[in-house]
């Protein structure tokens, strides 16, 4: 659904979805598929007009791609605007967050900046009641369509406005989701948010209890005052950082990575650097979460680690100690950078299948793998680094 004022405003298009006959386009185009757009365009315009076909044809593709942070039976019923889609925050991680701020005692909340609304339906089905500002009317309009597609609409207010002008005060929380897009794709200056993050924090204060969500990114140095930072990962992948003020802050440690599922929370215990050391027989590769939360030295101390250079977020040891907030690597070989001799082992030992991993080396995976020609049986995990400064490549396999 287009949003480019050269072809209208988006907001009758996007009304007419709701009418019976969008309805039935969008239930028609259920098993949407893109290969097929064009016959299957053609066909739909036979009987419906032409902009209600484009209309119900975008929403297909978005609620395809919204799937893998919705779920299927979710998305397959909600409405998405292509920012909304970009910047939404994951089910899972939406439904953490809405825990917590139902296990700190929150029954009322408002969501400002609330996009397509997927907070507010995570917060709702939380038990909590929410009131969902934004600024845009079409994006008011997909989000209270979403609350009444998903039965949630008795616990979600809607409202259209400006979140700067918009009184919190009855509430017993704060959330808030800057817009980090912009005309040119993603915005990396917290002062480039809409609203900009001094004017988001400045809000997040007068709150009992707030939390706001910023790129995962954001510097250290860039964390207010009193605000505890969160960083948070799911299966692995790091999705956002929160800042939490109030009541949620007070008490807390003012650094934590959590880990889903679980959730898993690792908190800062403000170690020093862990020293430098040769490679052990084992690596552990800290969760991203963990880097970014700066608590790489808390997963050296659980394992009895050392790092492998002071630059790179690796961690070595003599032993194998599990710990969730570390995938471990079994290591083999230790080896200067050398694409030939890497390749002279991996046919000795008969390596097809091939990881490539790096941290701190300027080599792209792909570039390597058609280097080596890896082929065989075998299976190996490579991974690209520095040790004490020198390129380096490390051979080994996860500990299963």
């Amino acid at each position: 659904m287009s949003t480019n004022p050269a072809v209208g405003d988006p907001l009758p298009a996007f009304q007419r979805l709701l009418t019976g006959e969008g309805q039935a386009l969008l239930a028609e185009l259920r098993s949407y598929d893109p290969g097929r757009e064009l016959a299957v365009a053609t066909r739909l315009r036979r009987d419906h007009p032409a902009g209600l076909v484009s209309a119900a044809i975008a929403q297909a593709r978005l609620r395809q791609r919204a799937a893998a942070k919705f779920g299927a039976d979710d998305a397959a019923r909600m409405y998405f605007t292509p920012d909304g889609v970009e910047q939404a925050t994951r089910a899972s991680v939406a439904a953490y967050r809405a825990g917590r701020f139902a296990a700190l005692g929150v029954r009322r909340l408002a969501d400002l900046c609330c996009g397509n609304g997927g907070d507010a339906i995570a917060l709702a089905r939380a038990g909590i009641e929410v009131l969902a500002v934004d600024r845009s009317p079409l994006t008011c309009a997909v989000a209270r369509a979403n609350a009444g597609a998903l039965g949630l609409s008795d616990r979600i207010e809607v409202r259209c406005a400006d979140v700067t002008e918009v009184d919190a005060s009855g509430f017993d929380a704060v959330f808030a989701d800057p817009a980090r897009r912009g005309g040119r794709g993603r915005i990396f200056d917290p002062e480039a948010y809409s609203p900009p993050l001094s004017r988001a924090v400045e809000a997040a204060r007068r709150a009992p209890l707030a939390a706001l969500k910023v790129a995962p990114g954001i510097p250290h140095e860039a964390v207010p005052e009193g605000a505890a930072a969160e960083w948070i990962s799911d299966g692995g992948d790091v999705k956002e950082a929160v800042l939490w003020f109030g009541s949620a802050s007070r008490g807390a440690p003012r650094v934590r990575a959590t880990l889903l599922p679980g959730p898993r929370a690792l908190d800062s215990a403000g170690l020093p650097d862990p020293p430098c050391g040769p490679v052990g027989r084992y690596l552990y590769e800290p969760d991203g979460a963990v880097i970014r939360a700066h608590l790489v030295a808390e997963v050296a101390e659980r394992v009895g680690g050392r790092l492998i250079d002071p630059t790179i977020a690796y961690v070595t040891s003599d032993e194998h100690r599990p710990t969730p907030y570390a995938t471990a690597y079994e290591i083999t070989d230790t080896l200067p950078f050398n694409v030939k001799r890497l390749k002279a082992l991996l046919r000795e030992r008969g390596v097809g299948t091939l990881t490539v991993k790096k941290r701190g080396s300027a080599v792209e995976p792909e570039e390597l793998r058609r280097k080596v020609k890896p082929s065989g049986p075998g299976s190996a995990t490579v991974l690209l680094t520095r040790v004490a400064g020198a390129p380096a490549m490390l051979l080994g396999h996860p500990v299963r």
